[in-house]
């Protein structure tokens, strides 16, 4: 029995410069949704502490004694808005996350003595066009749209 030698290495050079360069696209791509899952994960995560803020504030002031019912008026409403936007009852300041509106805000009454809030916000990733009224070109269909809806929802007693 004979040993087969080894092949020369001069056979195979470059090889691992063209596997390098199969890989590195699916491997940059990888990364870049793990990093825009976790963007979303953030924004969804500030949009749910907004949203317990929000209903925390209007829980603290919808109880009508009087009526032994949950009152929800307009300003209440406008201000829970803004809360729920701003951060504080007013509008001043900055948008707790880019493109939230006060439209995207519904406080609700729940029965007699709960009250929710609930806030829809599309989260639009860095790729693409941009803005999320862009659509991506489908390989093998019709376009589809980039925008993620986010919904935070939090129901409290009122107090």
């Amino acid at each position: 029995m004979a040993l087969h030698a080894f092949k020369r290495a001069q056979n195979q050079q470059g090889l691992a410069l063209v596997e390098f360069t199969l890989v590195l696209p699916l491997l940059l791509l990888l990364l870049l949704a793990l990093g825009e899952f976790g963007r979303m994960l953030y924004q969804y995560n500030v949009l749910l502490q907004a949203s317990r803020d929000a209903d925390r504030f209007v829980a603290s002031q919808a109880w009508n004694s009087t009526l032994g019912a949950v009152v929800l008026s307009d300003p209440l409403k406008a201000q829970t808005r803004n809360v729920a936007v701003y951060g504080v009852p007013s509008q001043a300041g900055d948008e707790v996350l880019s493109d939230l509106e006060i439209n995207d805000v519904v406080v609700e009454a729940v029965g007699t003595d709960h009250v929710r809030v609930t806030i829809t916000y599309n989260f639009c990733p860095v790729i693409g066009a941009g803005n999320c009224t862009g659509t991506m070109p489908g390989f093998f269909g019709n376009a589809f749209s980039l925008g993620i809806p986010l919904v935070a929802t939090t129901v409290m007693r009122a107090l």
